[in-house]
């Protein structure tokens, strides 16, 4: 799935008080192959991000996921341009601003950039 095609998702699904969970088929009709994987999920809070810079502007996001598995979305249209990568590192902000508003000390934060990541890492 394209990262916009997600962010323009929860744009334009915004969850308030009257929020309902999207019920969407997906058939299966080209599924060549289903197989099970063991899922060892480690406990703790979960902050995913993402941001997208193209022609129609740079939109970010991210979703913190409880212990419990409650999740906090939040995305934010940006009035600046800037390129795909500088997105990235605004929606990790984002993100971590959103963590530390509800006052998570210790969380798994996953992205798609790889640039991020090993910057980061100190690589």
């Amino acid at each position: 799935m394209k990262a916009q095609t997600l962010a323009d998702n929860l744009a334009e699904n915004p969850v308030d008080e009257e929020y309902e969970p999207l019920r969407t088929y997906f058939p299966d009709e080209e599924v060549m192959h289903i197989d099970e994987l063991e899922h060892i999920e480690k406990p703790g809070w979960k902050l995913f991000f993402d941001g997208d810079a193209n022609m129609k502007g740079v939109e970010i996001g991210a979703v913190l996921i409880s212990e419990t598995g409650h999740h906090y979305p939040v995305t934010v249209q940006l009035r600046f341009y800037c390129t795909n990568n500088m997105a990235e590192y605004e929606a990790c902000i984002l993100g971590l601003s959103l963590a530390t508003d509800k006052g998570v000390q210790e969380f798994l934060v996953l992205g798609d950039s790889n640039l991020l990541v090993y910057q980061i890492q100190g690589e």
